[in-house]
């Protein structure tokens, strides 16, 4: 029987494959498959991409690196914790490498997946939902990084409420044998949680270590008794301002009439004011070079900054604290030395 050009043509489509709703916005396992009545037979077709074993995703689907983690979170047994700096990009700060993704168990578990590494510990550290709780994962991530980025990391954990100064100090003290445990009590003292991003917790160091006078952070800057602006830093006593300007600056046309309004009122106040952008911060010592020139504009008699042993270990790994720090704050029995002066 001869068929329309029409009717021909939806015989030989292939049917459409079956694809719950919950199937589509991310990666699943063969339990929410086979709940969603999907076979892993079925899974073996061109609609899906295996990520890892019993692991899937739509192939639609646009992966996030908060789905990588997913998947390999779908992918580990349950006694295996997301941990070190993976646990902190699953709260959503993109820092440190997507790979490997990490996890930390208790015992023994031999266990080899792709984009994976699994640390072992005879004692887990304290957890979460989700997997070791953020100021454990701050104490796993200064084992290693640079002192500048833990001060970054640590920054963006205070101010969003993931940790606080006293959790980690009293958990690097009690588990002091843990890998970063000492270098985190170390880094405390460089931390200010009113930073509102990470761009600011880069720029405040850079100051600090150079020798600059440390600037006040998210500042309230007043005109004849009235709040004109709420800036980045200031530099009071040089009424000079440094605001981080990120491309919203630019992209967003109200966040720019904004800034111009601010800016007009800044200067009329007799305010000076320095825009600091991301590839001023790609050459830090050209940057602090540029601070330290508007400050001396400003009346600044202080001494240059100087980019020696302090300054260079902003871009190492966190130096353990001298034995003869270590016993100076146990002798005192109290975690407030950790905010005396940077450096000392």
């Amino acid at each position: 029987m001869e068929l329309g050009d029409g009717r021909a043509e939806c015989l030989l489509m292939p049917p459409v494959p079956f694809v719950p709703e919950i199937l589509r916005h991310g990666p699943f396992d063969h339990r929410t498959a086979r709940a969603a009545g999907v076979s892993e037979q079925m899974l073996r077709g061109a609609s899906w991409i295996r990520l890892h074993a019993r692991v899937w995703v739509h192939r639609d689907h646009t992966m996030t690196r908060l789905d990588e983690i997913t998947a390999a979170t779908l992918a580990m047994p349950g006694r295996a914790q997301l941990s070190h700096v993976s646990r902190i990009q699953a709260l959503g700060l993109d820092i440190g490498d997507h790979a490997p993704i990490h996890f930390t168990v208790s015992g023994d578990l031999h266990l080899a997946l792709d984009g994976i590494f699994l640390h072992r510990t005879e004692v887990l550290p304290p957890l979460d939902d989700v997997g070791v709780t953020p100021a454990a994962a701050f104490v796993q991530l200064c084992a290693t990084a640079r002192l500048i980025d833990a001060i970054i990391v640590g920054d963006w954990l205070l101010h969003h409420r993931h940790m606080t100064v006293l959790e980690v100090s009293e958990l690097a003290a009690r588990d002091r044998w843990r890998p970063g445990a000492r270098q985190a009590r170390s880094v405390l003292r460089h931390l200010d949680g009113r930073s509102r991003s990470p761009k600011e917790s880069e720029v405040r160091p850079l100051i600090v270590f150079s020798g600059l006078p440390e600037p006040e952070i998210n500042a309230d800057v007043e005109d004849g008794g009235k709040r004109i602006a709420v800036v980045d830093f200031l530099f009071r006593y040089w009424r000079l301002v440094l605001e981080y300007e990120g491309r919203q600056h630019a992209l967003d046309p109200r966040q720019f009439q904004i800034d111009i309004t601010r800016y007009a009122g800044l200067r009329e106040a007799s305010y000076e004011y320095l825009q600091v952008t991301s590839a001023m911060l790609d050459q830090p010592k050209a940057l602090i070079l540029v601070i330290y020139r508007a400050l001396v504009q400003r009346g600044y008699e202080g001494p240059a900054p100087t980019f020696g042993p302090r300054w260079d270990s902003l871009f190492e790994p966190i130096a353990l604290p001298s034995p003869r720090a270590v016993g100076q704050r146990r002798i005192r029995g109290t975690d407030a030395t950790l905010s005396h002066r940077s450096g000392s």
